[in-house]
């Protein structure tokens, strides 16, 4: 992932992240960063989302989401690369 250009990154995050609103905090980070793309449950009990925008600040999403929102306890954060995703205009939540 490059510092300089953008990145696309989809991300599952595991561990206890539903039903601790961690959709919602994603959003307010995400946005926070000014980055663009979504978060959903998943129906394995996982959170997947994709961050798109400078390397740099998506590199600093990912490092969030291994804090995550009180009561969250990750266990894991798998991102992969994801070149030909498309971001909608700003982040937000899917349900």
């Amino acid at each position: 992932m490059s510092e300089e250009g953008e990145a696309k990154v989809r991300v599952i995050i595991k561990g206890r992240v539903q039903g601790v609103g961690f959709r919602y905090w994603a959003c307010g980070e995400a946005r926070r960063l000014g980055l663009r793309g979504w978060v959903r449950n998943r129906p394995d009990g996982a959170v997947e989302a994709l961050f798109v925008g400078p390397g740099a600040r998506v590199e600093d999403m990912l490092a969030a989401c291994w804090r995550g929102p009180n009561f969250a306890c990750i266990t894991a954060v798998d991102a992969q690369e994801a070149p030909d995703e498309t971001a909608p205009a700003e982040f937000h939540a899917v349900r």
